[in-house]
Formats: C-alpha cells, structure tokens, sequence
C-alpha cells in the first residue's frame, strides 16, 4: 500500500510541476507517467478520471502548498506592508530562479483549462480563494474591517497576479516591482 500511495504522489508532483511550467494542453499524461517514474499502467488506476481528475488534484495539491507557504511569510511579518513585501520578494525570487518558468502554479491551467472544464476551474478557484482568504484574515487581524480586509486582499492578489503574468512574459521582475511598489502604499494608507 505504502508503494501505491507514493507512485500516486509522484505522479501528483510530476503533473503539478509539468502544469505549473508548460500548463494544461502543452502537458502530455505520457511526459507525467515519464517525469514521474510511475509505471505506465498505473495512471488510470490512480486517476480512472484521467488527465482532467489529475490536473485537478495536482492544482488542489499546489495551490494548498503555497497556501502553507504563504501563511508562514505572513505569520512572521511585523506588519501588513512587510508581509505583503515578503510575498512578493517569495514571488520574484521563485520567478527569477527558474529562469522565468514558475510563476503562480495556478495562473498557466487558469488561463489555458479552466473555461473548458468546471472542475479544474473549481480546483483553481479554491486556491485562488484560499489565497485571498488568508490575507484577509491577515488584514483582518491587523485591524481592518472584514470587508475591507477582504476588498484589500482581492486587489493584493489581482494585483501580484498580473504582475507575475508581466514580469513572466518579459522575463524581467520590474512589472512586479512597480506592482508591489503601489500595492505597499495602498496597504499602508488602508491600514492607517
């Protein structure tokens, strides 16, 4: 059991990472069986939903794992513009390291999948909404009202999003920056 459950991981890993870099149509299940190491039966026994049923778990998986992340650099920020600086420095370097491949592991399959499966549009909008959700209770928490907490976390987001998006089409971090720029006035002056 313990064997099954790991060629199941791994396939997950290999789909998430295939997904997150080349999104969903330019990813093969051929490219996950190999990049995981699976044996080449195992696919429809673990995911008898096939391609579909794994990018789903695969972007649950991903977006759960930046979720973890993403609280951690919240929960040691001092305060909300540092929390929001440390998110976006986790970004760029996340970006940057990978020479312009990794962005956000939800943003590829978002734009290439979700209008043409709803539960792949479902699995990203849980982690996008997972997302908002803890930076809304972080402004919360720093004393903003819920509504207001959960409207800043929404532009925080959006924002950082299309950001990416730019600094990963112009394999330059700069759009980010100047997002992030704006998005720390914006957060100060809500939370003064």
């Amino acid at each position: 059991m313990a064997r099954r459950t790991d060629t199941r991981r791994r396939m997950l890993e290999s789909a998430a990472e295939l997904f997150h870099t080349q999104g969903y149509h330019a990813t093969g299940l051929n490219q996950v069986v190999t990049t995981s190491g699976a044996p080449k039966g195992s696919l429809y026994f673990h995911f008898p939903g096939g391609k579909e049923q794994l990018a789903a778990e695969a972007l649950r998986m991903s977006g759960s794992q930046l979720c973890e992340v993403l609280r951690e650099v919240v929960a040691e920020a001092p305060d909300a513009v540092s929390a929001v600086r440390a998110v976006v420095d986790l970004l760029i370097g996340a970006l940057t390291g990978s020479g312009f491949q990794r962005g956000c592991p939800l943003a590829a399959v978002t734009l290439d999948a979700a209008a043409d499966s709803e539960q792949i549009r479902q699995a990203c909008a849980e982690g996008y909404d997972s997302w908002r959700e803890l930076l809304a209770g972080f402004f919360t928490e720093q004393g903003l009202a819920a509504e207001r907490a959960g409207a800043l976390a929404t532009v925080v987001l959006a924002s950082i999003e299309g950001g990416l998006l730019l600094a990963k089409a112009s394999h330059d971090p700069a759009p980010l920056h100047a997002v992030a720029d704006h998005l720390y006035a914006t957060v100060e002056k809500e939370l003064s």
